[in-house]
């Protein structure tokens, strides 16, 4: 017998978890990203993570023929960027800070923590591929995490 889909999407929305902005660069040299929450440690030794990512988003196809990524952890007070990266595809990029990491995908700036990954594996999940990234590269700042908690963004009470 399987759950309710909408008790399990309100079961789900009760874990809070941390936003990223998952991004890449294509063949063509073109930059994507997308807002992700599912997202977490896979492995210490060897470093490795894995996020999931919908058959039906657009960087779907980019990180199928990638070979690296790079996580971006965003921190309080870049709910903006989550909503642009989250929004119907435009071009993200555009007007906001970011450089160019060892690996070639772009880094935003001023985030809570930045994870360069050479992707490992792409597996079935459901309407989801899981890809493995191994971390190659990583760069912590000193801010809070922005949150996502029950369909909204949140923060840590301190």
């Amino acid at each position: 017998m399987s759950v309710d889909p909408d008790v399990f999407r309100s079961a789900m929305g009760r874990f809070a978890s941390g936003i990223t902005v998952v991004t890449s660069r294509d063949a063509g040299g073109h930059d994507h990203g997308l807002t992700v929450s599912a997202f977490c440690s896979l492995s210490l030794d060897p470093p490795l993570v894995l996020v999931c990512i919908g058959h039906d988003a657009s960087m779907h196809p980019v990180l199928l023929d990638a070979t690296h990524f790079a996580i971006n952890i965003l921190a309080i007070g870049q709910e903006s960027l989550a909503r642009r990266f989250a929004a119907p595809e435009t071009d993200r990029f555009d007007g906001i800070g970011y450089q160019r990491g060892p690996t070639g995908a772009p880094l935003l700036e001023e985030v809570l923590a930045t994870l360069e990954c050479r992707k490992t594996a792409a597996l079935p999940g459901g309407d989801h591929t899981i890809f493995v990234g191994s971390v190659e590269h990583a760069a912590t700042g000193t801010s809070s995490p922005l949150l996502y908690y029950r369909g909204g963004y949140a923060q840590l009470d301190r």
